[in-house]
């Protein structure tokens, strides 16, 4: 099998159709004659890490704490009337 030298500008082409524009791999390897193994590796190297579109991690979060809040709180309710009733039953 013979190997092909692509240029950077040419994978950086093919990595931003995947990672930013949102092709799907098998498509852009079809589309561009390349292979799929190929693709993935050159998003490895040229792909930056970016939180996927549409993710608010700060709300996130402070849904996260309320609700940790929220079940702390019944757990807390739930020992206090475990203790009630089992202090009743006596």
């Amino acid at each position: 099998m013979g190997t092909s030298n692509y240029s950077d500008e040419f994978k950086r082409d093919a990595v931003h159709q995947i990672t930013v524009r949102g092709y799907p791999v098998r498509e852009v390897s079809r589309r561009l004659g390349v292979s799929k193994y190929s693709l993935y590796k050159w998003v490895k190297l040229f792909g930056e890490p970016s939180p996927k579109p549409g993710v608010d991690h700060e709300a996130e979060n402070r849904r996260l704490k309320r609700e940790l809040a929220r079940v702390t709180e019944e757990r807390d309710i739930l020992k206090k009337a475990t203790a009630y009733f089992a202090r009743e039953s006596q």
